[in-house]
């Protein structure tokens, strides 16, 4: 009974929440402005490209996941912006590799299961791509978003690659996979994920392939007593869903 009707009363607070304020869209653009340009520098030479922590214990094939803002995420009008960093190293694994299973946009619902259910590419000239993916996202609550992305790789030699995705529509769906199938309107959008980039840069040595992925997001702020319902997407979601696509990278590469 707790769940029926904290869930009904989020929802009924979540429809005025379809649409970041113009703060805190100003404030995630500003940031991410930011951080590319620290990217672009550090991707300007070999010795600033990628430099990880403990790269003994990631040759040993663990993960460092690791948050850049607070756990709770940055404090905006409204909103919360989350930014964490993955890193990890496949062995045996080359540049190009990477780079041809990221490519490979279609067999993203098999690499990416149970995350990502349909994905194809809408546009590609070379190395600068548009995607659409459906994607699910499930702790307490369900949510499915139809997302589409602009993504472009870059190389400063064969052996040091990035890319740079920056999500250009997020729209949720209602009853997914039903004849009553819609998306939501402006108004109508829970606010789980207004906004997703994520930046890899990768370098090949050490007898493998260094990854690193920074993931930006913006989220809806947190309604004062429904805590319990919606903490968990705002605060473990990002986190795990870079983990997730972390592994999933690796383990692909490595088969």
């Amino acid at each position: 009974m707790r769940h029926f009707v904290s869930l009904f009363l989020f929802v009924g607070l979540a429809s005025a929440m379809g649409e970041p304020t113009t703060q805190a869209t100003a404030a995630f653009n500003a940031y991410i402005n930011a951080l590319e340009s620290r990217l672009a520098k550090q991707h300007q030479s070999p010795d600033t490209f990628l430099a990880p922590k403990d790269e003994k214990l990631l040759r040993h094939g663990d993960l460092i996941i690791e948050p850049i803002t607070p756990l709770t995420g940055a404090m905006l009008p409204g909103a919360l912006l989350h930014d964490w960093r993955g890193t990890a190293f496949a062995a045996g694994v080359r540049a190009t590799d990477f780079e041809r299973l990221m490519k490979d946009v279609n067999a993203y619902p098999q690499r990416f299961s149970p995350q990502v259910l349909q994905a194809r590419v809408l546009m590609q000239q070379g190395d600068h791509l548009q995607v659409f993916m459906r994607v699910r996202q499930q702790h307490v609550l369900t949510v499915v978003l139809d997302t589409t992305y602009d993504i472009t790789f870059g190389h400063l030699n064969q052996h040091h690659g990035y890319s740079l995705s920056r999500s250009l529509s997020i729209s949720e769906i209602a009853s997914p996979g039903t004849s009553a199938e819609h998306v939501l309107g402006p108004g109508q959008e829970q606010g789980f994920l207004w906004r997703l980039n994520t930046y890899w840069t990768y370098v090949e040595r050490d007898g493998g392939l260094y990854m690193q992925i920074d993931s930006v997001s913006l989220t809806r702020s947190i309604p004062t007593g429904l805590k319990w319902v919606v903490q968990p997407f705002v605060e473990k979601i990002p986190r795990d869903s870079l983990e997730f696509t972390l592994r999933a990278v690796c383990n692909a590469l490595r088969k």
